[in-house]
């Protein structure tokens, strides 16, 4: 008997380890440990947490990691074939009409009769002409005394520019060519002739005649002397293109086309043009490639994150704050007070919000709005369509905590009306609210990405997964740049799903009937 006494005996020690100041003794979890060690349990809960750990790091800080700007543009130079001349080689007559005087296709025709004829003289509309042969298949058309055309087959241009020059020198030059001579008079200045047609005028060129049109398509370029003998060369030659450096240094390719039907060659220009690096693949650069308007896409797609999950946030924040403020005032204080509220409730309910949304946007677009306060706008307008959900959750849940002891004490404490909802009903609320919010984000993320899909949410430069994803409307976007569509699909899916799951075990761990 003594043995068991002393059995039960304890040493100091004992009773030390056995004293309920022990800080090794077994400790109770807080309600918020407690909603977090089921949180964290939750696998799915967990990945879908880690998910939007991940896009909240690529949003907001990859866009200051990235060395470029949201609305940076990218060039690229590339060969690009354009008509820049025309040439057609005479193998009939020209004919050169002296200013004032008309010489039309009836007279050219008795023209060309007469001289196979041998007719020195012809009659074209009750009008008399006569012929004289200036040289090798040059011919002078007079009309009495007063010479009115000539006829050729080579043509006069000007060594300086486009313009016309005199008849009356084009004539003289066309007839020392034509009969091989090396020099002529005229108006007491003394022209000269080379092999290849050049006239000179105090050593400097001013005309040549050739055979050969050659016309700029654009009536402000200039072709030089030297251009059109490449030109002429390389047809004579037989070949379909040349290179030709002009007296700026710049040097560029050229092809012919020939048109037998005409008789002409259309001369093409290979220019480099510097343009957008429009759907550019996914290079060292970029790597993800480039959007329709040159754009870097990783960092679009950064960018749209941050906003898009800016406007889910703000959305759901101001929805929140309504929602509560309404549903708190509604559930606490019942009678006409909730009775006009959820009358209010019932409205926005029955608002089409889609549609009004749709017409909103139309509205915005021909006002022509700015963009950032376009987004303004578009988060004003789903919050305020958004807030009463919330609000009938907010009222269901304090009618059943009004009437609880708590409420009683402190109604009897005389704690004013706005302290009872605020400080004590409403935190009560908030598990749920929690849910409700983390639910909706995903839903809003959503709506914001369909309206930027249908071009009325946010605005270019802003970009957004949704009006990234716009890309898709061209169907060869679609099928041949996976890169610009993709990417933000899959984003846009991970974050709303992430949002689903991460509200889902929420939801399961602010269940107080949940295994523990």
């Amino acid at each position: 008997m003594s043995e068991n006494k002393d059995d039960l005996k304890k040493t100091p020690e004992q009773d030390e380890q056995l004293s309920l100041n022990d800080d090794r003794r077994v400790k109770v979890l807080s309600p918020g440990a407690m909603v977090a060690k089921r949180f964290f349990r939750n696998r799915v809960a967990v990945t879908g947490l880690v998910i939007l750990a991940f896009m909240f790091i690529f949003s907001f800080l990859g866009g200051l990691v990235s060395p470029y700007r949201e609305d940076q543009l990218f060039y690229r130079d590339e060969l690009q074939s354009k008509q820049f001349a025309g040439v057609i080689e005479n193998t009939e007559f020209r004919y050169v009409v002296r200013e004032g005087e008309e010489f039309d296709a009836i007279s050219q025709a008795q023209f060309l009769l007469a001289t196979i004829q041998g007719n020195e003289k012809f009659t074209a509309k009750d009008i008399d002409y006569t012929w004289t042969e200036e040289g090798n298949n040059f011919y002078s058309i007079h009309r009495g005394n007063k010479m009115i055309a000539y006829a050729s087959y080579d043509i006069v241009s000007n060594s300086k520019g486009n313009e016309d020059l005199p008849f009356d020198l084009q004539f003289n030059i066309l007839k020392a060519a034509t009969n091989d001579a090396e020099t002529f008079e005229m108006n007491g200045q003394t022209y000269e002739l080379d092999e290849a047609g050049a006239v000179m005028l105090d050593g400097e060129e001013v005309a040549y005649a050739s055979p050969y049109a050659v016309r700029a398509l654009m009536s402000d370029v200039f072709l030089s002397r030297e251009f059109k003998e490449d030109l002429i060369e390389t047809i004579e030659s037989g070949k379909d293109e040349f290179t030709f450096t002009d007296d700026e240094g710049l040097t560029a390719e050229y092809t012919l086309n020939y048109s037998a039907a005409d008789k002409s060659w259309a001369v093409n220009q290979e220019v480099s043009t510097r343009k957008f690096d429009t759907y550019s693949s996914p290079n060292k650069a970029h790597w993800l490639g480039t959007d329709r308007n040159g754009m870097d896409m990783l960092t679009r797609l950064m960018y749209g994150g941050r906003v898009s999950l800016y406007i889910g946030f703000i959305v759901v924040l101001m929805s929140a704050v309504l929602g509560v403020i309404l549903g708190g005032l509604s559930g606490y204080f019942g009678g006409w007070v909730d009775m006009l509220i959820m009358r209010i409730v019932d409205i926005f309910y029955c608002i089409p919000s889609m549609p009004i949304i749709i017409i909103l946007g139309a509205a915005m677009d021909n006002m022509r709005l700015d963009p950032q306060i376009r987004m303004i706008y578009l988060m004003l307008i789903l919050g305020i369509l958004g807030w009463p959900s919330i609000a009938r959750l907010v009222r269901g849940q304090i009618l059943t905590l009004r009437e609880q002891e708590f409420m009683a004490a402190t109604e009897a404490c005389g704690i004013r009306v706005s302290r009872r909802i605020f400080r004590h009903l409403v935190p009560n609320v908030i598990p749920q609210l929690i849910v409700t919010c983390t639910m909706s984000l995903g839903s809003t993320i959503i709506t914001e990405a369909t309206l930027s899909f249908l071009g009325l949410g946010v605005k270019f430069p802003f970009a957004s997964w949704g009006n990234i994803i716009n890309d898709v409307n061209d169907i060869y976007v679609l099928t041949n740049y996976w890169f610009v569509w993709i990417p933000a699909g899959l984003c846009l899916l991970l974050t709303v799903l992430a949002f689903n799951l991460v509200g889902d075990g929420l939801r399961d761990a602010f269940d107080p009937k949940m295994k523990r």
